[in-house]
């Protein structure tokens, strides 16, 4: 009954347009009080929610990320990109998702990433006679990758609520699914170029224009590769690096591309400070949450019944991805993971399902529910952004979603995809 009254709260303030956080946690409030409990027990969970070491290094990742974005990085990535596929047919759509794929390993945040650079190739898009709702939606598409290639907040999320990964084999496991997701895009954009008969833009590059580029790109691709290199080697551990990041940051837009000044910080600093706020409050709401669906054992009774299905892994992953792809059209894929990942993760093990692979298929799934209609908040600011109706924008998106499927699929049954390069790497 405790149970009936926690999901059907939830549902139902979901339903009313509430934020996620007070969903949750009027939601769980309702329930210990339907069982009987002490509210202040909701209180305390709330609190000892965020009492954890690793979750330090949320706010020090989104500084270093709004540090490294404040001045002249995207226009660096893209010139930067576009070296190497500019010139060709569809030009404009390959330095699209070059650049959002390089800029991943920097935001960490799909919204980042179409906002930031996606917002500014959406632009040059449009003016080089490509259809508005073709740039919006394979912007979109492209920025799922935010949150899979490293850094990832997400995963560090995902690492908390199930024993069974840890924060440097997930941001390991999360490379090949991003640029596999990004190879996709990229199929997909010259199989578009060729139908429609995009135009050729400009010239190739000369040897020097290119080595100008890569140099002055190096610094801001070095980034990810610092964080997952000093992790592994054990020289600091995930919540360390995000600090060194930060300085990493600092001194990249201070010293090397002279667009950070001093004046900048205070603002980015509070940026910093209301996004990190607003994540910690759902982190805390959370794993009151997730507290609350313990104390009714959902997840020991759903592992029974699921057990007692006798369903393989594969029907079992085949169900999940099912039950996530509806789920993840109305939840946010930081909240999602909050909230399923404690009822699904040992669903799983009971399976002896890898937990690497499952947390893959897990992130990967939430992140498809940005560009998947009706909600798709990617969609929306990319729409926002390009001028263009939602209904012309799904007419793109469908085709790109299929493919994204596609890769999803290939994820799902193919483990090796998610925990080969960790197993490769020993990352632990």
């Amino acid at each position: 009954m405790t149970a009936g009254v926690l999901f059907g709260g939830l549902v139902a303030f979901l339903a009313i347009g509430a934020p996620i956080a007070f969903a949750l946690g009027i939601a769980t409030l309702v329930a210990a009080v339907s069982a009987g409990l002490n509210p202040i027990i909701v209180t305390q969970k709330l609190v000892a929610g965020l009492d954890s070491f690793p979750l330090m290094a949320i706010p020090f990742f989104l500084l270093a990320a709004e540090l490294m974005t404040s001045g002249a990085l995207a226009e660096v990535l893209l010139r930067f990109a576009s070296m190497f596929v500019g010139h060709k047919r569809g030009g404009l759509g390959y330095t699209n998702i070059l650049t959002i794929t390089f800029f991943s390993g920097i935001s960490g945040s799909a919204l980042a990433d179409a906002a930031g650079p996606g917002a500014l190739l959406i632009r040059m898009m449009r003016k080089s006679g490509y259809p508005p709702a073709y740039a919006a939606a394979l912007t979109a598409a492209a920025s799922i990758v935010g949150p899979i290639i490293p850094p990832s907040i997400v995963m560090i999320l995902y690492a908390l609520q199930d024993e069974g990964v840890s924060v440097l084999r997930l941001f390991v496991a999360g490379v090949v699914p991003g640029l596999m997701i990004s190879g996709a895009m990229i199929g997909y954009n010259m199989w578009a170029s060729r139908r429609r008969d995009f135009r050729v833009e400009g010239r190739a590059p000369t040897g020097p224009e290119i080595l100008r580029a890569t140099w002055r790109a190096i610094p801001a691709l070095l980034l990810p590769a610092l964080i997952v290199v000093g992790v592994h080697s054990g020289a600091f551990t995930p919540t360390e690096a995000s600090v060194i990041a930060v300085f990493y940051a600092l001194f990249c837009g201070m010293v090397v591309y002279r667009t950070l000044t001093w004046a900048m910080l205070p603002q980015l600093i509070a940026r910093t400070a209301f996004m990190s706020a607003a994540i910690l409050l759902i982190i805390a709401v959370s794993s009151a949450f997730a507290w609350m669906l313990t104390f009714t054992q959902t997840p020991q009774l759903l592992s029974g019944w699921i057990q007692g299905l006798g369903l393989s892994p594969i029907a079992f992953l085949l169900v999940v991805n099912v039950f996530l792809l509806a789920f993840g059209i109305f939840i946010e894929p930081l909240p999602g993971v909050l909230v399923v990942a404690p009822i699904l993760a040992p669903m799983a093990a009971a399976l002896n399902i890898d937990p690497t692979h499952f947390a893959i298929v897990v992130i990967v799934n939430l992140n498809l529910g940005m560009i998947t209609p009706p909600v798709a908040s990617l969609l929306a600011v990319t729409g926002m952004i390009a001028k263009v109706r939602m209904a012309d924008l799904n007419r793109e998106i469908y085709p790109m979603l299929a493919i994204q499927l596609v890769v999803l699929a290939l994820l799902t049954f193919v483990p090796a995809l998610s925990t080969g390069l960790p197993d490769l790497m020993g990352a632990k």
